[in-house]
């Protein structure tokens, strides 16, 4: 095979100080998009909870400013600004430009940090228009500024600050020419990270403000990470009191919180040093497998498991169980620098040892508890193999056998998954329309009659009793619950399309749940959208143009240059109202189309959240129907 171009020793690069980050930013913070912009926030706000964790900081304010530059406030020991013995420049410098250069690998500064590979703030610097910091220290108050990741002058001391204050305060700007996308900053999504972080750092205030939208919100508390098991589980029924313990071994501190609940899902999150681990690590399967030990071992001793009956799998001690474990260890293993997965083996030995001990002396000495949380393992034991059973037949069924009903799926003629995409279309009239207006090469149809089931409230053998959820597991490939199998998914983009009214927002609501709960892996890896069908159509002099929200009409009426009783305007109450021209022209051809990306920013408060709109509990609904009320537009009644 012939190479082209030279692999000589001149062929080798070497990027000098921080632009090995500008050229690759992926490998820092994970990207250019979205979630790596608020990478940037994390990294700066992580150092500030080092200081909290390090016992010399209780304050930390976030601002975004109306030009969507970013201040970080704490009142920490504050960089330090004296001259480093081998840089020769000051020790501020050094760790705003340099990557691996901090307080956190000597053990000395820092016991434990989530900032551990050294490449937070330098990186965010780097990846920045601008940036200032300033340091309260010893009576002063210590300045520079850097561009695109260089510093512009020495560090300066521009005033005088009080005997008592001290601490860093970091603005930035992020680079547009690293960050090309119109991207903004979501007060949402921060909101969700701060409120984890205040969580699992008992005692710190958080203070969070957008001046865009002059929004805030302040965090502090004294419970920790009792206090975010019962925020999680506020609008479930409870089966006993929140389980917590903490103990520290070989310097590897440990705590965790456990409750069960009437809910028929698992809710567990897991932490180190503070980070969100949301693909896991050593300290989750650590507490996976402690838990099912010993609600085993206790219904074994108590007799309340038959001899003839097999022991409770993981799946049954976990359903309805809402659980924390947070771990800070001094020297944490990651599997990237995004901090997504703990590595440390270690950890898995010493958090099965303190939840063992700690759940187990707890069903000892609460039997009625126990015997209420045993009941629920027997109950969805019963229930798993009725699933299973279940599954097994829509498994066996292949898609074209199981979907040959009238009305059912009208498959596409690719096979590339890559390439194709499935619809799941609200009723017979739009799934008409689609199936006539759809590019058959590529697109699948799926009507769904009616509403599927509510699969916040029911079980998965119940869930798979129903018809349409079953149409829509055989369809998709992929199988559930266990043997979920990402690889078998035959639709590359699966798209929900249902009507702009209340039941269509309704029955997207219920499938976004069921996608949610049963196969969130679709989400994590990008296959599931929502189509944008147009909500008005504009006639004027032969000519018709589509709105696809208010502002969109509003903002058309105005380029024609007309007033909306010369227009002809409809407004759509449904799909089926729209012609399959019109159908694809406006919503399935990828032309035009707009797709809306699912994505899950914060596992535990989507878990909050769906289980609140879609849970047994009314209070909790009615009190967010009553908030948000007057904030609902194009309301069908």
């Amino acid at each position: 095979m012939a190479v082209n171009g030279s692999y000589n020793a001149k062929d080798i690069q070497v990027l000098e100080g921080l632009e090995a980050v500008r050229r690759r930013p992926g490998m820092y913070v994970g990207g250019t998009d979205i979630k790596a912009l608020h990478h940037l926030v994390y990294e700066v706000v992580d150092n500030s909870i080092d200081e909290a964790l390090a016992g010399v900081c209780t304050r930390i304010e976030i601002i975004i400013h109306t030009d969507m530059s970013v201040t970080v406030t704490d009142n920490g020991r504050g960089i330090p600004v004296d001259m480093h013995p081998t840089e020769k420049k000051s020790a501020l410098e050094v760790v705003m430009t340099k990557l691996h250069a901090g307080g956190k690998f000597g053990g000395g500064a820092y016991k434990v940090s989530g900032g551990l590979h050294g490449v937070g703030v330098s990186a965010v610097n780097a990846l920045s228009e601008w940036c200032e910091v300033e340091v309260r220290l010893d009576g002063q108050v210590h300045f520079q500024r850097y561009e695109r990741g260089y510093p512009k002058e020495p560090v300066k001391v521009i005033g005088k600050a009080k005997a008592e204050e001290h601490g860093t305060r970091t603005t930035f700007k992020y680079d547009p020419t690293i960050f090309t996308e119109a991207l903004e900053f979501r007060f949402d999504t921060l909101v969700q990270r701060f409120r984890e972080m205040a969580f699992v750092t008992r005692g710190i205030t958080i203070y969070f403000l957008d001046e865009r939208s002059n929004r805030e919100m302040t965090f502090h508390f004294e419970g920790g990470i009792t206090s975010f098991v019962r925020y999680l589980n506020r609008n479930r029924e409870i089966l006993h009191p929140v389980v917590y313990a903490e103990k520290e071994i070989e310097n590897v501190g440990i705590e965790f919180a456990v409750q069960y609940t009437d809910a028929y899902t698992e809710s567990i999150y897991a932490f180190a040093n503070t980070i969100n681990t949301i693909d896991g690590g050593t300290h989750l399967t650590g507490m996976r497998a402690a838990l099912t030990r010993v609600v085993n071992d206790y219904a074994r001793k108590g007799g309340l498991l038959k001899e003839a009956d097999p022991n409770f799998s993981g799946d049954d001690t976990r359903e309805g169980l809402t659980a924390i474990i947070s771990v800070k260890h001094p020297d944490p293993q990651f599997e990237s620098q995004t901090k997504v997965k703990l590595m440390n083996p270690e950890v898995q030995t010493y958090v099965t040892q303190v939840v063992g001990e700690a759940f187990g002396t707890f069903l000892e000495e609460n039997p009625q508890a126990a015997k209420a949380i045993i009941a629920k393992c027997l109950t969805s034991a019963r229930a798993r193999d009725a699933a299973r059973k279940a599954r097994d037949l829509v498994i066996r069924k292949s898609a074209l056998e199981s979907l040959t009903l009238p009305g059912k799926l009208a498959d596409c003629s690719g096979r590339d998954a890559t390439k194709t995409e499935l619809y799941i279309v609200e009723g017979d009239s739009a799934g008409g329309s689609a199936k006539q207006g759809r590019d058959r090469h590529f697109q699948a149809i799926l009507p769904l009659r009616g509403k599927i089931l509510n699969t916040e409230r029911a079980r998965l053998d119940k869930i798979l009793g129903n018809n349409e959820v079953r149409s829509l597991i055989s369809a998709l490939g992929t199988g559930i619950g266990d043997n979920f199998d990402l690889t078998g998914l035959r639709y590359g983009r699966i798209i929900i399309m249902t009507d702009a009214d209340v039941d269509g927002s309704h029955i997207r609501t219920l499938l976004l749940t069921f996608f949610f709960r049963y196969m969130p892996t679709l989400i994590d890896d990008g296959h599931l959208y929502i189509a944008q069908p147009p909500l008005f159509r504009l006639a004027y002099k032969n000519q018709v143009h589509y709105a696809y929200n208010e502002a969109d009409k509003d903002k058309l009426l105005k380029s024609l240059g007309v007033s909306p009783d010369k227009v002809s305007l409809s407004r759509y109450k449904g799909l089926g109202e729209m012609n399959p021209v019109q159908l694809w022209e406006t919503t399935m051809n990828p032309l035009n189309r707009t797709l809306l990306l699912v994505t899950v920013d914060d596992a535990a408060e989507a878990d909050r959240t769906f289980d609140m709109l879609m849970g047994d509990a009314v209070d909790p609904r009615k009190r967010f129907i009553q908030t948000h009320a007057k904030a609902v537009r194009n309301l069908d009644i």
